[in-house]
Formats: structure tokens, sequence, C-alpha cells
């Protein structure tokens, strides 16, 4: 071993950090632990009968384009999938605006590396997804959190902000943004307020990508269109992913945007991986042409619905006095806040060591270092029994230590 690696290092190396919640998935691997952490879907809703099948019919039939290289912007059957899917849904879309990545953290890994210089500014709420973060910090990037309401980011102190970085000439590369069931807040962001960020990215020539990996698993309230509908200048990336509403791991995602953009992140993906496998992007492609993915789509909605209901009833018997958490309307988390003067970091060692049930610490999801007092729970994991089981020793565990 060479005497001084962090010489060797690169600079952006130096910047990154292991995933606060990929290391908190080794720590409670103790099947006693009811782990809240996870971003995981339930098992439950693989739909491994309906794979095997298709599977086997893909090897009997396409092996010879499962089984090789694809082009870098993905399985042509799987794209046309997805184009016919968003216009249905009434987004002009056509197949140079969607290229397939690995999953949607390689598009995050691929926006930052053809838009971020070290250095360079990205708004983002507070808080905000840690996989967004942890991808803009590994570039370099300046972070610069939005305070959310019950509405999301707000676009008043978004304007300051903007403000203040034109006024010493300064613009920033990109307002990352995930409007519907926000992780970790779980907040949505109405149709109002994505008109106000949308005109304020006109207004200061920002992009706002658009992270939207289960806007389709909505248990209650009304539809929103996606930004990029709303928008339909080219000032919006949307991406999207099958790991929350399919099988996370095909590791499958996607990105529309503007044929320019796309243009530089495909030869942005070239350099890291060539292609997407193109056997799990075929067979993604086959199972959405049988209408499959509509039906499994729904059975989601409907084993959620019924998580997301239990958990927020455990969390008001529970849950002590001067705790408050959202309500989301769908997706997979919801995010609990209590006393300004605790810390959830300090408390998780010992919730796993007391009571063996476990969260993200808040903090992770906030780029200023806030939020301390806050933890995000996962609802959509473990099974109704666990989550009660879950919810019950946690009260118990904040009733004793706050």
């Amino acid at each position: 071993m060479i005497t001084d690696l962090n010489q060797a290092l690169a600079t952006n190396v130096k910047g990154m950090k292991r995933s606060a919640i990929r290391e908190l998935l080794k720590l409670i691997e103790n099947p006693n632990i009811i782990s809240f952490a996870g971003g995981l879907p339930s098992p439950e809703t693989f739909p491994v009968k309906e794979l095997k099948e298709i599977i086997t019919d893909v090897m009997d039939k396409e092996a010879h384009i499962a089984l090789q290289y694809g082009s870098t912007e993905g399985d042509n059957l799987l794209r046309t999938m997805l184009v016919n899917r968003y216009r249905k849904q009434g987004v002009d879309v056509s197949l140079e605006n969607v290229i397939i990545t690995t999953a949607s953290q390689q598009g995050l890994d691929l926006i930052a590396k053809i838009l971020i210089d070290r250095g360079d500014t990205i708004l983002v709420g507070l808080p905000s997804y840690l996989g967004a973060l942890s991808a803009f910090n590994s570039y370099g990037a300046s972070l610069i959190g939005i305070p959310m309401d019950d509405e999301g980011e707000d676009a008043n102190i978004m304007e300051e902000k903007l403000k203040e970085l034109a006024s010493v000439g300064k613009k920033p590369k990109l307002i990352y943004i995930i409007p519907d069931f926000q992780n970790p807040a779980g907040v949505t962001m109405p149709e109002k307020r994505r008109k106000e960020i949308i005109a304020l990215a006109h207004k200061y020539d920002v992009l706002i990508l658009e992270d939207s990996p289960y806007r389709e698993l909505r248990y209650e309230g009304e539809h929103q269109k996606t930004m990029y509908e709303l928008d339909g200048t080219g000032h919006v990336i949307l991406m999207g992913t099958f790991s929350k509403i399919f099988c996370p791991g095909f590791r499958i995602g996607w990105l529309i945007g503007h044929p320019d953009i796309l243009d530089k992140i495909v030869v942005g993906k070239q350099a890291t991986d060539l292609c997407t496998p193109p056997f799990t992007q075929r067979i993604v492609a086959r199972y959405m042409e049988k209408g499959l993915l509509d039906k499994n789509i729904l059975e989601i909605v409907k084993m959620y619905k019924v998580k997301q209901q239990n958990m927020l009833k455990l969390l008001s018997e529970h849950m002590p006095e001067g705790f408050h958490w959202t309500h989301p309307e769908g997706g997979l988390f919801l995010m609990v806040k209590g006393p300004e003067h605790i810390n959830t970091t300090e408390l998780l060692k010992l919730a796993i060591t007391e009571e063996m049930v476990a969260y993200v610490a808040g903090s992770s999801f906030f780029c200023d270092g806030s939020g301390k007092n806050t933890m995000r729970l996962n609802f959509s994991y473990e099974t109704l029994t666990k989550n009660e089981e879950g919810i019950t020793r946690l009260g118990r565990f904040l009733k004793k230590h706050v």
C-alpha cells in the first residue's frame, strides 16, 4: 500500500461520505430489529410469478438482444413504453426526450457530472433526499437549502436566494425538487407552487431537476401535473425510476428532458457504464407491454394506503407530547419532528440497543446541518404487525428519554 493514500485521492473523492442510510442498514441486519430506516418497498409487491414467465420468454425468443450490448440511450422498446405512458398522462414527450439510466441514482450522478464544477451552487430543499445531496457533494457543489412548508420549498425564500446570488454575479446550476411525496418530508407541492418555482427558473434562467420516483403511489388527495409538463420550455429535467413501483433490484430509471441536455448526459454515461443492462430493460419492457405494470401499481397502492393510514394512527396513539409529523398523500415516508433540544442522531443507537427499533436521523437530509430534532420513518417495508410493534417501541423509548 502507498504511504499516503489521501495524497493520491482526487479532490472530489475527499468530499465523499458514506450514505448514513446504507451504513444503518448494515447495523440493523438483526431480524429482531424493526426498521423504519430504509426506503425499501415491500417484497410482497414483487411480481415473481409473472417475471418468471417473462424472463423465460425473453431468453427463448430474444436472448440475442437481452444478452448483448445495448445503446447508451436505452432499449427502444422500453423507451417507447415510457413515451406512451407519459403521453396518456398528457405529457408531450417523444423518444428523443427519453434515456434509460441505471436507476435514478445514476441519473443524479450524471446530471451532476455534466453540470457541476467545484463551487457551483445548487438549490435544494431543507430537508432533501440524501442520495441527491451525496451526488452533488461528490462533485464539489455548494448547496443552499430552501426551507419548506406544507406545500414544499418556499418560493419567496427561493427568490430571495436567487436575488442574493445574482447581486454578486452568481447563478445556480440547478434547482433540485421532489414535488410529489417529498423524501424525506412526505409533503406534496400543489400546482400553484410548482408554477411559482418554474417562473423563477425562467426569470433567473436556471434548470430544474424534478425527481419523481413514486408519484404514482398516491393514496389520497388530487393528482398533480409534473413540473416538466407545466414548464414546456426545456427548463425542467424529469427523473423517474422503477425501483419503487416495480423492482429495485432491476436498477432501471430514466431521464426526460431537452435533447441537447440528454446528448451531454449520454456522453457522460458512455464513460460510466456504456449502457444500462439490456437484459433487465427488455424484461421490464415486455412486462409493461402486457399491461402488468398498471395492475401491479394498483395492488401496491392498495397495500401501502393501509400501511400509511395505520402508521398515522399509531403515531397519534404512541408519540409523546411535543412531537409532530407530516401527513403524506402518498409515497413511502413521513417525517417526525420533536422538541428543539433533542438530537435524534445521539438517540438512534440507544433506540436500537434498548428497544431494537431504528429510524433515520433527520439531520442527514439537511444540507446545513440542521434538523437534529427530526427523524424519517418508512411505512412501506415492514408488515402491519411490525409497524404497530415498532411504533409502540419507539413511542416508549421517546417517552423515556425525552
